[in-house]
């Protein structure tokens, strides 16, 4: 297993009134929950990042998309255990994270999506996110991602973080989580990275 590298900037701090903040670049990021307002920031996001949603659906994104991403969980997951986080760098949203605390089990990370809008990847700014939240996961002792397989940015992403790589999963039947799979949906390559509580 390859040792995660080293987050840029100063550690995560709170930000009053706005969620977690961080330094990336000489400028300020924030990982904050959505509201409704942000409906079209997310839209556009999930427009931009088209490569990923054909990566992992073989369809382009749809305004069904932003509604799921607040809905979708894995089979078992409860609804309450459900995290969305927003990526505002530079003024805009360039990111958002999905995840369920506690599952697959008591003290797991389960990440549903991690997506950085194309000008954003591929410069450390992924690293510094998910560095800022293991830096405040304490107890969580397993993270568990998936990524379409082939999907070379997320697959370096994955691997450059720590995790480990299994071989790409079966196609979907009917559902993924509470979900249906997409009509050109594939498997997913599962990774998974272990945490020393202390």
């Amino acid at each position: 297993m390859r040792k995660p590298e080293s987050v840029p900037g100063p550690g995560p701090g709170p930000v009053p009134g706005r969620g977690l903040g961080l330094e990336w670049e000489g400028e300020p990021v924030v990982l904050r929950e959505p509201g409704p307002g942000d409906e079209a920031a997310l839209l556009a996001l999930f427009e931009e990042c088209e490569d990923w949603f054909v990566a992992a659906t073989g369809l382009p994104s749809a305004p069904g998309d932003v509604q799921s991403l607040f809905y979708a969980l894995p089979e078992g997951a409860a609804p309450q255990d459900k995290v969305v986080l927003l990526v505002e760098w530079a003024g805009s949203v360039a990111g958002v994270v999905d995840a369920v605390r506690d599952h697959p089990e008591p003290g797991a990370v389960a990440v549903g999506m991690f997506l950085l809008a194309p000008g954003a990847r591929r410069r450390g700014l992924g690293r510094a996110v998910a560095g800022a939240l293991l830096a405040r996961a304490g107890g969580v002792t397993r993270v568990t991602a998936t990524v379409p397989p082939g999907w070379e940015p997320g697959e370096r992403f994955l691997e450059r973080s720590g995790f480990v790589l299994e071989d790409p999963g079966p196609t979907p039947a009917a559902g993924v989580g509470n979900r249906r799979a997409g009509p050109r949906e594939g498997g997913v390559r599962r990774a998974v990275l272990r945490r020393d509580p202390r």
